[in-house]
């Protein structure tokens, strides 16, 4: 498809219907917008407000495709169901239960609805209010309303949004939602919430965005507006006979329940089929989601209120079954008939940490199966040798590589040359300073480095080692601890962060390399630097190619209002190679034994100071803890990636997120330690290191052209 005109900034709503189509596929926006202004304008709406409600829209034609795509219609049903109904939104569901149990109760009495069923509905719709949708409702519901197979709907949807805005129900600025305009706490369409919801905090609006109340009373009341009958069951799982006719399963075949009876319909375990609160002759219909083989269903009225949710059986299932087990049930007894049964979101997790641990570059374990990630999945099985390399997410692939042999680090033999690079640095840029403003070069504490200044912070960073020696937000302390004694080369600087590749300490290596790598003793050069437009400065920097090593090394920094900085390793060779790696912080603080860090809390650690021996933290890292106080060298394994660190002396909270790294290592070498090191000595309570890594048993395997990103954030919060 060929692109349309885009539109500036601050156009109308006519405006933005007059961008011309590129080819008979794309609808014209003109005439489009100027009838819809009318519409809109005939239904009382200020023509000015539609101007001022659509200024600065641009047609987002990525939605377009999302009209036959939907994954309730394109997504095998066990698939579907184990990502909507997993042990994270069960647990979630069953504490919201009884964190709203009293607002719960009132909106179950006086709708008439069960509270497990309003909280499924907001499990599913929303993850319980954490993912709203991203997409602006009012350009994705102009687009459609233009464009696609059903603009009738969605420009009555769009009407119904407006006249919504224009009531003060809703404020149009940051409204998000799905592609289809669905959007707030349990995703209404907008005529829905103006025909169906209700001011459940008693406020004077309906606010399904901001207000729980609101969206849990609107929910309970369009299932009763949809038929919901109190009291009774939405459906049972059932066993049906061996000559059981599959012609007569389907939501619209209803028939008695004495008439199902009769044709040898039982409950699952085999029962008669007696339904509590559910007459003989009351309707039902059986459902076989997935043949005869797969679990059988009988529904009743209720399901059929469910389905008018979103009509799609998978969708009316997942609401349904996880209702079941916020009730405490076990779900269904059937299995599905795959022999590759659909993984939830913490599976999905730890399949994609084993994707990134053999160097796809995926992102972070989100659980979101995207793309990127199928991509992966695909390498992995075609080099499993699966003729079915069809990049799905499943049970299978998750065992498989569950089951591969843990990757050993490649064991580095020291490079051609590299104790010629090992020298004084100088500067080695491709970059002219003078045309990036806020960047130069000079000495920095008897460094040579290139140092940065913004509208917000100042950093340096070190020629040598291409190190990060400080970062400095504006009023503030230095972010990064460094040695008072530290020397320029050739020996490692103590403090900042040490850039440790392509392994961590030595592991897996010989005792004739340097420990903690290559990189961090030699000099590096300044590939690219920019200014963006905020004032923050990017830099782009590698160290030297060294011979005989077939992975290359890039970092990227942005230094801003935040501090953010990336290693991009890649296999340029023709084998996998395995590597360890980390960005070795030296925080600076003001008394190390009176910080702590979160975000390690029931992780477990492998102790270098008890001999490697693993132990699992309880609670917040300090120097306090009584297992073995005044000193820390703890690997944390699968880490969670976000970390805070809190000094009560400089009033102040680093918070640190990682992205590519499994690893955490949280290192003070303690007042006896530290007595043996002429570059910490008495310094010892001025720093904690917190590491983003991925070292000990969290090896990244990397395949022939592979990529692999550790990235770190740092923010400073006052505390």
């Amino acid at each position: 498809m060929n692109p349309i005109n885009l539109l500036r900034a601050g156009t109308t709503m006519a405006a933005l219907m007059l961008a011309l189509p590129a080819n008979a596929a794309i609808a014209d926006f003109g005439s489009c917008g100027a009838s819809f202004k009318a519409a809109a304008v005939a239904q009382g709406i200020n023509g000015e407000r539609v101007d001022q409600v659509f200024s600065g829209i641009m047609p987002d034609l990525s939605v377009l495709p999302l009209l036959d795509a939907q994954p309730e219609f394109t997504t095998p049903i066990w698939d579907y169901l184990a990502s909507l109904v997993d042990s994270r939104r069960i647990a979630d569901g069953r504490a919201l239960l009884s964190q709203h149990r009293a607002l719960l109760d009132q909106v179950s009495a006086q709708y008439g609805v069960d509270p497990a069923t309003i909280v499924a509905v907001w499990g599913v719709e929303s993850d319980y209010g954490r993912v709203f949708g991203k997409r602006p409702l009012l350009q994705s519901l102009a687009t459609l309303s233009c464009n696609g197979r059903r603009q009738p709907f969605f420009k009555g949807e769009l009407l119904a949004l407006l006249k919504l805005i224009d009531k003060g129900d809703l404020n149009p600025d940051g409204l998000t939602g799905s592609w289809a305009g669905a959007f707030g706490h349990t995703q209404f369409m907008p005529s829905t919430y103006a025909r169906i919801a209700v001011d459940g905090d008693g406020d004077g609006r309906r606010d399904l965005v901001a207000s729980i109340p609101d969206a849990l009373a609107s929910t309970a009341n369009y299932l009763k507006q949809s038929g919901w009958r109190t009291g009774q069951p939405w459906g049972v799982e059932v066993r049906i006979p061996a000559n059981f006719n599959a012609a007569l399963a389907g939501r619209g075949k209803r028939k008695p329940l004495a008439d199902w009876r009769a044709l040898g319909v039982t409950l699952a375990d085999g029962k008669p089929l007696q339904v509590s609160a559910i007459a003989d002759d009351s309707n039902a219909a059986v459902l076989l989601p997935a043949g005869a083989k797969g679990p059988a269903l009988l529904v009743f009225r209720n399901y059929d209120a469910i389905y008018s949710y979103n009509a799609a059986e998978s969708y009316a299932l997942a609401i349904a079954t996880l209702a079941d087990r916020l009730r405490g049930g076990s779900g269904l007894s059937v299995a599905w008939p795959t022999d590759d049964p659909g993984i939830g979101r913490d599976e999905r997790r730890e399949l994609q940490t084993l994707l990134l641990a053999r160097g796809h570059d995926i992102g972070s374990a989100d659980g979101m199966v995207g793309n990127a990630t199928r991509r992966a999945i695909q390498v992995e099985q075609q080099r499993l040798g699966w003729k079915d390399a069809d990049g799905r997410a499943g049970a299978r692939i998750l065992q498989a590589l569950r089951n591969a042999q843990p990757a050993q680090p490649t064991a580095f033999r020291l490079p051609a040359g590299y104790q010629q690079l090992v020298q004084s640095p100088i500067v080695r840029s491709n970059v002219s300073m003078k045309d990036v403003q806020g960047l130069s070069t000079g000495d920095f504490k008897g460094f040579t480095a290139w140092k940065v200044e913004t509208p917000f912070s100042t950093a340096a960073i070190s020629v040598f080692g291409g190190q990060l020696l400080s970062f400095v937000p504006n009023g503030g302390q230095d972010v990064m601890w460094l040695s008072p004694t530290a020397k320029q080369a050739s020996t490692p600087i103590r403090g900042g962060a040490p850039v440790c590749w392509p392994y961590f300490s030595r592991q897996g290596q010989s005792n004739d390399v340097p420990a903690h790598g290559f990189v961090r003793t030699v000099a590096w050069q300044l590939r690219d630097a920019r200014r963006e437009t905020d004032g923050s400065v990017v830099l782009t920097l590698a160290p030297p190619v060294l011979d005989s090593l077939d992975l290359r090394l890039q970092m990227v920094l942005r230094i801003g209002r935040t501090l953010e900085q990336e290693l991009i390793t890649e296999n340029t060779g023709s084998r996998v190679q395995t590597f360890t790696q980390a960005l070795h912080n030296y925080f600076n603080v003001s008394d190390a034994l009176k910080v702590d860090v979160t975000g390690l809390d029931g992780l477990t650690y492998l102790d270098k100071l008890d001999n490697g021996n693993a132990h699992v933290q309880k609670g917040d890292w300090n120097l306090r803890d009584p297992r073995d106080p005044g000193r820390s060298d703890r690997l944390y394994t699968q880490a969670g990636g976000h970390y805070v660190l809190r000094d009560p002396g400089f009033k102040r909270a680093i918070d640190i997120s990682t992205s590519g790294s499994r690893t955490a290592v949280v290192w003070n070498a303690g007042e006896a330690g530290a007595a043996k090191m002429e570059d910490i000595g008495a310094a010892w309570r001025n720093y904690v290191c917190v590491e983003a890594a991925n070292a000990g048993p969290d090896v990244i395997e990397l395949a022939p052209g592979g990529r692999h990103s550790l990235k770190q954030v740092f923010k400073v919060k006052p505390f």
